[in-house]
């Protein structure tokens, strides 16, 4: 069987070298994103070193054109036997101002806390972290059924295990990822689709650069916080995710995992704070 791995998110940092991982591990790559254009560049630049990939306009909320895309995919590459889903997202509709409850915060309009948080932008993170996960993997993991050596990569976070502050919508979503990721695990296992995630740690990106550097690039009080947390001292690079990928990835060394999810943190989960 053709070797098909589909990358939603793909025209972000991270899941761009996850595509382009899968390509070198033989794989033809569909790239699905919502930015067409950040998705064709990955896709170019896969095909440039003699791969095959393809890049789709996709919105990982709406089931239709996911559907569409999959008809597309199956004539253009094949049956899709690596899912990697890797939409998501924080929105700054759904952060708060406060780390923590400041007097008269339930009678303040001017910033966003807990008490005036836009239910609209905490309902569009929470359903593109946990929704962008179901119905992708409705739609794909159809292909796999009767299949061999398939598997499914849900990308989670350090804020499954200890939500962060300001971001109770991402931090809650990506909890209901690792549990989903279990669930969806023991759902296929007679089906030997391999289900696990990956739980990157701190990884500086365009999606998270507001809260991590000042408009002058200094770091913000924050990345202090997390680089005094992180045991490595540092953030990490996006190819350091690579080798947990092609080991959750390859049925013959990790043919026995599925139901996991790994940290890739430089020590964060580890660290006590003492």
């Amino acid at each position: 069987m053709k070797k098909v791995c589909v990358v939603t998110g793909a025209g972000g940092i991270l899941c761009a070298e996850f595509a382009k991982e899968m390509s070198k591990n033989g794989y033809s790559v569909a790239l699905l994103d919502i930015n067409e254009e950040a998705a064709k560049a990955v896709a170019d630049e896969i095909c440039a070193c003699g791969g095959l990939a393809k890049a789709y306009k996709a919105n990982v909320l709406d089931k239709e054109c996911l559907e569409s895309i999959h008809q597309s995919v199956l004539a253009e590459l094949g049956k899709c036997t690596v899912l990697i889903n890797g939409a998501g997202g924080n929105s700054p509709k759904a952060t708060t101002a406060h780390e923590y409850y400041e007097a008269g915060d339930d009678k303040r309009d001017d910033i966003l806390t807990f008490f005036n948080l836009d239910k609209a932008g905490f309902d569009f993170v929470f359903d593109l972290n946990i929704k962008g996960v179901l119905l992708p993997t409705q739609v794909f993991a159809a292909d796999m059924i009767g299949e061999e050596g398939c598997s499914i990569i849900n990308i989670s976070s350090m804020n499954a295990y200890t939500p962060l502050t300001k971001i109770p919508a991402y931090s809650s979503a990506k909890a209901a990822v690792s549990n989903f990721t279990q669930w969806l695990a023991v759902h296929f296992a007679k089906e030997g689709i391999r289900v696990n995630g990956i739980a990157p740690g701190f990884f500086s990106t365009k999606q998270n650069a507001a809260l991590l550097w000042n408009a002058d690039g200094t770091p913000t009080a924050r990345t202090g916080k997390i680089l005094a947390a992180t045991p490595m001292g540092r953030f990490g690079e996006p190819t350091e995710l690579l080798g947990v990928l092609k080991f959750l990835t390859d049925p013959t060394a990790s043919g026995f995992v599925t139901g996991t999810v790994i940290p890739v943190d430089g020590g964060f989960s580890a660290y006590s704070g003492v």
